[in-house]
């Protein structure tokens, strides 16, 4: 049995094609329009929510007399207002590791503006079994002795199955391997430590780190999010920084007076 702890890598953000844009600008008669966004992230949104209204520079639209000139004012009025379908926009894309499935049977329940590749445990063969488990559960002596040997049990049969199938025989099919694997896992536990990627746009992702870092979510999974939405926040402050954050038993609450985005 191994003892892991939850992590969270940022893998791939929005990057923007700047040929593309400009060629866009100078068809919208806006060439000489720049952002000061901080990242790529910030400014899709911009150039989505500016297109909607042809707001990049005063004339362009009749209706328009002002335009807001910053990235930061321009997403902040975008929060305000509840122009949230332009953050829809861009992408995160995220792999989560030693989270458990408990984990994952909740986060795939947020199926809007995302996109997920779970380890498969029908291909993927156990050997040790490695959980993550709260702080108030390790300090409990007696608890921990009989989780390791549950643990060390089960771990014990997964070893035994694979060589009562001859798993690691010379001449075995692949094929045949899937389907022994995929029996062997039904006695893996629901808490057993696996790897997802997570894709999601920024829309959904403010949504959803309101919802599972609040105070009534399941310990780990306000754990995981309280972790990328530190990341959000330090990589992308004018889409996330009106954010508060508030620590409750231990763990962090982030909370917005914009919910709608």
């Amino acid at each position: 049995m191994k003892r892991v702890k939850p992590g969270v890598f940022l893998l791939s953000s929005p990057e923007i094609d700047e040929n593309a844009l400009g060629e866009y600008l100078e068809w919208l008669g806006a060439l000489e329009w720049e952002s000061d966004a901080p990242s790529d992230a910030e400014l899709i949104p911009e150039v989505a929510g500016r297109l909607c209204y042809r707001s990049f520079a005063p004339g362009l639209n009749p209706n328009v007399k002002k335009v807001r000139g910053s990235n930061k004012e321009y997403l902040e009025h975008i929060l305000e207002v509840g122009h949230g379908s332009v953050l829809e926009h861009g992408m995160l894309t995220f792999i989560i590791v030693n989270a458990s499935r408990v984990f994952t049977h909740e986060l795939v329940r947020h199926r809007v503006g995302v996109g997920i590749s779970q380890e498969s445990l029908r291909f993927v063969r156990l050997t040790d079994l490695s959980f993550w488990e709260p702080e108030w559960a390790l300090e409990d002596t007696e608890l921990q002795q009989r989780n390791t040997e549950i643990i060390r049990l089960l771990e014990e049969h997964q070893d035994w199955l694979a060589k009562h199938f001859g798993l690691d025989e010379s001449g075995i099919k692949f094929e045949e391997k899937k389907k022994k694997t995929s029996y062997m896992r039904r006695f893996a536990p629901i808490g057993l430590a696996t790897s997802i990627c997570w894709s999601c746009n920024f829309r959904t992702l403010r949504h959803v780190i309101e919802m599972r870092t609040h105070p009534a979510a399941e310990e780990e999974i306000r754990l995981i999010f309280g972790m990328i939405a530190k990341i959000a926040q330090e990589r992308y402050p004018n889409i996330f920084g009106d954010y508060e954050v508030e620590i409750i038993d231990n763990l962090p609450h982030y909370k917005t007076p914009h919910r709608k985005v």
